[in-house]
């Protein structure tokens, strides 16, 4: 019986390469020599609607449930067109792709596997999606004849041109009319910076709209799980003397945190509460990772019944007092933030460290439930994801600028003395709170350079968004809210 998809198939080559022509056209109107803005949000969508469109009918009600997805992930651009919101739309589009190719895994402990391998093979397929248009078969079929006919030039034309040069070096009529051509002119009737982004999102695009990966890796990222770690080699009586001689150790700093951190306990002469919180933080994290990976080794899934009920008792309490390490960590991040102001890598350690309590929580659940290393991969890939997405569309430099100032000890807040500089780098979204540093600092007597500075900043800072491009392409949610701010009253001089 004759497949009845050969049609549909065949439509979809068809059109595929006409699809990426208006693409490529679409995102050069859009975003070529245009500030990031609502253009990309527009530019993904159109890829969005593209992928859909062009899903075989097999595949088109899987591509269409994870549309809703993909568009879900494109909504943060709105908001600004930050790296986050870049990756969550690149993961959206990705997934709609493998969902129209019929290449989506239907168990979503495997998606994050599949997803991983086939961002992996982006790079290597671009390469050798160059080197398959010199091949005839690569090409569609209306398009071969040319493609045929171009491939059969590319060596006589890089031949004709090695004789030509040989040529002019004996004969200086030839040197001369090689001469007389004006090459820059050539040149600049080529825009290489556009043939360049031409080029690039053609590449990116064509990879969305025929993806290619193993169905054979999805097949099996479905039914085996994935290996984190090796099969357990630890014996039972080493794993029960290390774990009660970790949880001892463990329970001492969680007590010392307890007391110093949590009750208040005055710390020895000469060490303020910031050292102490800062020596700590990080090597904290990196205890815990390190006990969640010794966790994984000492108990792998489907061996739970090869350990005694203390021996489980007693990681229980371990990984509970990992976590409470982590929130520790975040606690002592709190203080040196408190005593010494916020910046971008606070808050970075800060989202870290709550990612890493949730991990070492999952783990728990892993080993309580006897779930695979596949939805531990998964549940953390989906921590992870919400994370990005609340970065995505909150304003982070915003939050900063306005925390600094609030505890700043300019404005009587008990923190450290603003740093203008940094604040200054923090760009037009610390405008707002530069506003209200102004507006309560003339009731303060603070140094005239100090208020003068801050003026001048405002100043630069509110020309870079005046300056911004007005055409709708570069419009954002985040700059609307921000010129709006600007139109109401200046604060007084």
């Amino acid at each position: 019986m004759p497949n009845s998809n050969l049609p549909a198939q065949r439509l979809t080559r068809h059109i595929a390469l006409p699809l990426l022509l208006v693409l490529v056209l679409a995102a050069d109107l859009l975003m070529f020599g245009q500030e990031p803005g609502l253009n990309r949000f527009l530019t993904c969508l159109l890829v969005a609607a593209s992928l859909l469109l062009i899903a075989p009918s097999r595949n088109r009600t899987s591509a269409a449930r994870v549309a809703s997805v993909a568009i879900l992930s494109l909504l943060p651009m709105i908001e600004a067109p930050t790296l986050s919101s870049w990756i969550l739309a690149s993961l959206g589009l990705v997934l709609l792709a493998l969902a129209a190719g019929g290449l989506l895994p239907k168990d979503p402990t495997a998606i994050p596997a599949t997803l991983a391998r086939f961002v992996l093979k982006i790079p290597p397929r671009s390469f050798q999606g160059a080197g398959r248009l010199m091949q005839t078969r690569a090409l569609p079929v209306t398009a071969r004849g040319i493609g045929t006919e171009l491939r059969f030039w590319i060596l006589p034309l890089i031949l004709g041109a090695v004789f030509v040069g040989l040529f002019a070096g004996a004969n200086p009529l030839i040197e001369r009319a090689l001469e007389a051509i004006d090459l820059a002119a050539i040149l600049n009737l080529i825009d290489l910076q556009r043939l360049s982004f031409w080029l690039m999102t053609a590449g990116l695009v064509w990879i969305l709209l025929r993806p290619k990966l193993s169905r054979r890796f999805c097949r099996r990222s479905a039914n085996q799980d994935i290996a984190l770690v090796p099969p357990s080699v630890i014996s039972e009586p080493v794993l029960f003397r290390a774990l009660i001689l970790f949880n001892l150790l463990f329970a001492i700093q969680t007590m010392l945190d307890m007391a110093y951190l949590w009750g208040g306990m005055e710390l020895p002469e000469g060490m303020s509460h910031a050292e102490y919180a800062h020596r700590g933080a990080y090597p904290l994290v990196i205890t815990a990772l390190l006990a969640a990976l010794f966790v994984l080794v000492a108990i792998p899934r489907g061996q739970g019944g090869a350990h005694t009920r203390l021996i489980r008792v007693l990681i229980y309490v371990w990984i509970a007092q990992n976590i409470l390490l982590c929130l520790s960590a975040i606690l002592r991040l709190d203080l040196y933030i408190a005593a010494y102001s916020l910046t971008g890598m606070r808050v970075a350690a800060g989202l870290w460290m709550l990612l890493v309590a949730v991990g070492l929580a999952l783990i728990l659940l892993r080993i309580l439930f006897d779930k695979s290393n596949a939805w531990l991969f998964a549940m953390n890939a989906a921590s992870l994801l919400v994370v990005l997405y609340g970065v995505a569309v909150t304003n982070i430099e915003g939050i900063i600028a306005s925390y600094n100032v609030e505890h700043s000890r300019d404005l009587d807040g008990g923190g450290a003395w603003l740093d203008i500089e940094y604040l200054a780098s923090l760009g037009p979204a610390a405008l707002p709170a530069l506003d209200t540093y102004l507006a309560r600092a003339s009731f303060r007597q603070l140094p005239d350079f100090r208020l003068l500075t801050m003026y001048n900043i405002r100043r630069d800072l509110a020309f870079e968004v005046k300056i911004r491009s007005e055409d709708w392409r570069s419009w954002t949610w985040r700059a609307h809210r921000l010129e709006k701010h600007l139109a109401g009253p200046a604060p007084l001089d």
